[in-house]
């Protein structure tokens, strides 16, 4: 537990003060415990375990900024190939969390557990800093009735609750032009509060995966995103935050980010006031329900007020591009923003905030029977958030999706060479490289090489090759092709399989045919003389031996001479 200043009561732990930095001008709550933390203290030492840590900057991380701004990491790599970024409505595996907090806030997160790992049937997923602290989260858990066989701990330290802010974002690499297919990666953004460990968990987790891991050059809150998946090419939804946040990108450079790294086009919004939402995320007032519907945010008590303007212009633009938009309750009271849209999907559960405050609890029941309404067939939880809510936060904020494999039971692999068309020499040594993805892992893999454009697959490279290695050496036969494609089959330990090709054909040089050998079985006869008559007759390209777009005399004459020579 945090170690409150004597004398300070609940009810005055908070203050609020709005200040101006190269990110925004943003109105800070938080706890006065952290303005009494030394700036310069490990990660550890700001943030006590048991500390209720606020989405939003604290005082004290907007001086850390101010003295030490944040960079974005620049390493600028974007992923190869297609790429799809799959929604939150989609299959999803498991769903990430970080047990921090008061005890109210771990209720919430056992809660969660529960109902994720039964009704969801999915894995909770719950970083943990200690194996102290796993031990008593596993017990917290399991005494709500989770199924602690869905649940996964990892052992590793985080700073705050805000997984969604933090947390790895998932994109499927080389999927098909249909959209389909692909294999898990993960997409990291620099986190945008001075939160050390917090903005390390994407790097720890997609290693702990065995996953690739491109870091987009933004810095950025990750509940500032939502996003309608397409096939394969999307489109995301942001505020106006994220240009304050990155002062040195234009608008244009940041949404040409998205794409390159997650194939999405973005629309930026308006935010709403600091005064209203201090941590300004898109997350507070919207949430994608599915390719054609959407939740949106409704001021009922505020229906004229500019941020409700926001909310109602998103629903008319939605509208008018054909989805179906449901109206959901938002309010405000004592300073902090009531929402019913930050909600967690997880395949057929719905986990919905509700509050005790008496203007928004109010709203609970209208809240429950429009998410009813959107999503007939699923079954919607109500969980008690009101001690979340006051720290800027909800449901959505404090937890990462993790999406299903691609492929469901069946393996996923992407072949990431020999996809440009390449030309290759006879003998060269070509490495040949792949990712997988699925549910159990990928155990072996067969190389397999066509050279009638993918038509067939006769040549065998290597079969059983261990999928683990990622790679094959192969040496180039000389076989003489413009129409060669590699397919790489993948095996699970279940006899499950799945495969990719090279995005396009490519060349092997190989040595120049025998010219008089037309049916290429190595001896020159009388087969070989009909089957260049045929040829001949019939105007085959082929038979155009000294190639001048005429069928005649010449080419007879060509053709007779090198079947007198013979071939080398």
């Amino acid at each position: 537990m945090a170690v409150w200043q004597p004398g300070i009561t609940a009810s005055s732990r908070f203050t609020s003060s709005c200040r101006s930095t190269a990110l925004a001008t943003v109105c800070l709550t938080g706890p006065l415990a952290f303005s009494q933390i030394h700036a310069g203290a490990a990660s550890l030492d700001r943030y006590p375990e048991g500390a209720s840590v606020p989405r939003s900057l604290t005082t004290e991380e907007l001086a850390i900024i101010e003295r030490d701004p944040l960079v974005a990491e620049q390493s600028r790599v974007a992923p190869p190939g297609l790429v799809r970024t799959p929604g939150e409505y989609e299959p999803c595996e498991g769903i990430m969390m970080a047990w921090e907090g008061q005890n109210s806030w771990l209720t919430i997160l056992a809660q969660m557990a529960r109902d994720i790992t039964t009704i969801g049937n999915a894995k909770a997923i719950i970083y943990v800093d200690s194996i102290n602290e796993r031990n008593s989260a596993s017990n917290t858990v399991a005494a709500l009735g989770a199924d602690m066989s869905n649940v996964e701990f990892v052992v590793r330290s985080t700073d705050t609750i805000w997984m969604r802010d933090y947390g790895p974002r998932y994109i499927y690499l080389g999927t098909q032009p249909d959209g389909t297919g692909g294999v898990r990666a993960v997409v990291d953004h620099t986190y945008n509060r001075p939160r050390p460990n917090d903005n390390a968990v994407p790097s720890h987790w997609s290693g702990l995966r065995g996953e690739n891991r491109y870091a987009i050059p933004l810095i950025h809150g990750g509940g500032n995103y939502h996003l309608e998946s397409g096939h394969p090419a999307g489109i995301g939804h942001s505020t106006r935050l994220i240009v304050n946040e990155n002062p040195s990108l234009t608008e244009s450079q940041i949404i040409d980010y998205w794409s390159d790294y997650q194939n999405l086009d973005t629309t930026i919004y308006t935010p709403y006031p600091s005064f209203v939402d201090s941590t300004q995320h898109i997350d507070m007032w919207m949430i994608m329900l599915d390719d054609n519907a959407i939740m949106i945010s409704e001021w009922v008590n505020e229906p004229t007020a500019s941020w409700a303007m926001t909310s109602n212009d998103a629903a008319a633009d939605f509208a008018a591009r054909g989805f179906t938009v449901y109206r959901v309750p938002a309010v405000r009271s004592g300073g902090t923003h009531y929402t019913f849209t930050n909600a967690v999907i997880c395949n057929d559960l719905v986990l919905l905030p509700s509050y005790t405050n008496s203007t928004a609890a109010t709203h609970n029941a209208t809240a429950l029977a429009t998410w009813q309404a959107a999503y007939p067939d699923k079954t919607i939880r109500q969980i008690n958030a009101q001690s979340l809510v006051v720290f800027a936060g909800v449901l959505h904020c404090i937890v990462m999706h993790v999406p299903a494999p691609s492929g469901g039971t069946n393996p996923a692999i992407y072949l990431t060479a020999l996809n440009s068309g390449e030309v290759l020499e006879p003998g060269a040594e070509v490495e040949l490289s792949w990712l997988t993805d699925d549910d159990e892992g990928v155990t072996t893999v067969d190389l397999l090489l066509s050279t009638d454009g993918g038509a067939t697959f006769p040549s065998t490279i290597t079969m059983g090759h261990i999928a683990a290695f990622g790679s094959y050496d192969w040496t180039v036969p000389d076989i003489g092709t413009t129409q060669a494609v590699i397919r790489v089959v993948a095996h699970d330990a279940e006899s499950n399989t799945g495969f990719d090709e090279t995005d396009m054909v490519f060349s092997i040089k190989g040595t120049p045919p025998c010219p008089a050998d037309r049916n290429d079985d190595g001896v020159l006869d009388f087969f070989d003389v009909t089957d260049f008559l045929a040829d001949f007759a019939a105007e085959d390209p082929s038979a155009d031996i000294i190639a001048d777009g005429l069928f005649d005399f010449f080419d007879v004459a060509a053709y007779l001479s090198a079947f007198a020579a013979g071939c080398p």
